[in-house]
């Protein structure tokens, strides 16, 4: 029986909702202009914080129009890779010496007759 009910109402296809009493807010137009001369107008809240800069369509970066000066870049930290951080545990003549341990063992697992050490 309950299935009859639901029968073509299309569940979650549209809102029961109406637009009754629904004030919008209040919209300011800003316009945004990039390198290429493409315009982009775009409308925002009044009470939105509007970005200095927008993606334009041709995928460079679109500057708004009559806005103020651009906002400092922020100084961009050095990623730290697995090397930078090994060096800090680590010399390169203790690198070397533990390089040198495990080939050894390496190769005498395999049976290898071990290498006579290099002299400087």
């Amino acid at each position: 029986m309950a299935d009859r009910a639901l029968r073509g109402s299309n569940l979650g296809a549209r809102s029961m909702e109406s637009d009754e009493n629904v004030v919008p807010s209040e919209r300011q137009l800003t316009v945004y202009v990039c390198p290429e001369g493409h315009r982009t107008e775009l409308p925002f809240s009044i009470e939105a914080d509007v970005p200095s800069t927008w993606e334009c369509r041709c995928g460079l970066d679109a500057k708004l129009q009559g806005g103020g000066p651009e906002p400092e870049a922020k100084p961009v930290k050095h990623q730290r890779t697995h090397w930078d951080m090994l060096l800090e545990r680590r010399s390169i003549p203790e690198l070397e010496e533990l390089l040198e341990e495990r080939l050894t063992l390496l190769r005498e697992s395999r049976g290898e007759k071990p290498r006579r050490k290099k002299t400087a």
